[in-house]
């Protein structure tokens, strides 16, 4: 199998990882040095480090439980980089419907996810998701 379709299939399985709350998975595909950014203006955006983005993951049980559901709808895959285009149709904990469009932009180096450019329509985010986020900081601080 070639470099490039190592590195599309790590991004994949990256991506199974998100799309079903798999932290596990999530780890086995990046590098401690990994980093993800996610652009954007909302309150979902900045850089993370590969920990976070492990951390993130596991939360996300939590606040949409059955997964984000990702549907691939394209992918590129050129060098060390590869472009995912995705749906996602998730339910949150609360009940409500959130389904977001995405492209991430993986560079895989030695078998492993190096950096994560992340894009997503954020004031679909920080509508439906931001408040589960906000509960659970204000329940862990009850605790």
């Amino acid at each position: 199998m070639s470099t490039i379709e190592t590195n599309r299939e790590v991004a994949l399985r990256f991506m199974e990882a998100m799309g079903t709350n798999n932290p596990e998975l999530a780890a086995s595909c990046i590098g401690p040095d990994t980093v993800t950014h996610t652009k954007g203006y909302g309150r979902f955006t900045g850089s993370r480090p590969a920990e976070v983005m492990v951390a993130m993951i596991d939360a996300f049980r939590h606040l949409v439980p059955s997964g984000l559901n990702f549907t691939i709808i394209d992918t590129i895959a050129e060098g060390d980089r590869v472009v995912v285009e995705a749906e996602g149709n998730a339910v949150t904990a609360a009940g409500t419907p959130y389904r977001n469009q995405y492209c991430f932009i993986f560079t895989v180096r030695d078998g492993l996810i190096r950096q994560v450019d992340e894009y997503f329509c954020t004031v679909h985010a920080d509508e439906v998701l931001w408040p589960l986020v906000e509960g659970a900081k204000d329940l862990a601080a009850r605790s």
